[in-house]
């Protein structure tokens, strides 16, 4: 992936014009469109260009969250996510500080269900993302490429032989291979578990911490089905749409930390790997 660099719009003004008068142009509102956009012109001096990774420590770390962008999908949408982060108060405007305002929905891009995302049960009593186990969010986990050709069924869990023991396993698909994650619209033909394949998870493994590679664990033809099955012990959690290109399948240790969002269902969150 290419590296981003920042370039303000009156900065790249300055920098690529030697006598024109300018106005500043405002942003009170939203972000320029070239924020963070690295197909300008002109380049930014050395010690002003931020350097954006995927791999930390020489190749230890691994950040296996995607960054937040306005052409990333989102769930039912055919435009992706569309803007999400504003500037109402800019010091190009004359604040003292620049001050970002978000909004989205909280199950976009890598995130994490809480057992009130399918059961409202569940959710007037006040399971949500910040009575989540870190301990469970945290700690040694297996990553498995799964076949290719079909959903996560029964028979799949079972060619994938799993001992008992594991926790936490995150499942890599063919959503990977297609670059579903990198696409704007969003796909009903991603890969994920069907009722029957989250079933025998449930009964004859010990993983508490699913992880898969697009917007939901489950299957789109057995999406709420897989959802209840997986939440109502309210002991499994569901982390969804994670980045797993290119990491070789084995035993790393996992962090991943969703917002503390009372009353929330589902939070973004920020998950690595560890060799």
């Amino acid at each position: 992936m290419a590296t981003r660099t920042i370039a303000p719009l009156t900065l790249l003004i300055f920098l690529c014009t030697e006598s024109i008068t300018f106005s500043v142009v405002s942003l009170a509102y939203a972000y320029p469109p070239s924020y963070g956009d690295d197909s300008g012109s002109c380049s930014l001096r050395d010690d002003l260009v931020p350097v954006r990774r995927e791999v930390y420590d020489d190749g230890r770390i691994f950040d296996i969250s995607h960054r937040y962008r306005e052409e990333m999908p989102a769930w039912g949408s055919s435009d992706g996510l569309g803007q999400f982060l504003w500037l109402p108060k800019s010091m190009k405007n004359g604040s003292l500080a620049n001050n970002s305002e978000m909004k989205l929905p909280t199950h976009t891009g890598t995130h994490v269900d809480a057992p009130g995302h399918v059961y409202d049960h569940y959710f007037d009593a006040g399971f949500d993302v910040d009575t989540l186990d870190l301990a469970v969010l945290n700690g040694p986990a297996l990553l498995v490429d799964v076949p290719r050709d079909k959903n996560i069924t029964a028979e799949v869990m079972k060619s994938l032989n799993i001992p008992r023991g594991v926790r936490r396993v995150l499942f890599r698909t063919l959503n990977t291979d297609r670059g579903l994650m990198w696409k704007k619209e969003f796909d009903t033909s991603y890969v994920g578990f069907m009722k029957d394949g989250a079933k025998w998870l449930v009964e004859n493994t010990d993983i508490k911490l699913v992880g898969v590679d697009y917007l939901s664990a489950a299957a789109y033809d057995d999406l709420i089905p897989s959802h209840l099955v997986f939440l109502e012990s309210r002991e499994i959690i569901l982390v969804e749409g994670l980045k797993l290109d290119g990491i070789q399948p084995g035993i790393y240790s996992v962090h991943c930390l969703p917002l503390r969002l009372r009353g929330a269902e589902g939070s973004p969150i920020r998950c690595i790997l560890i060799k």
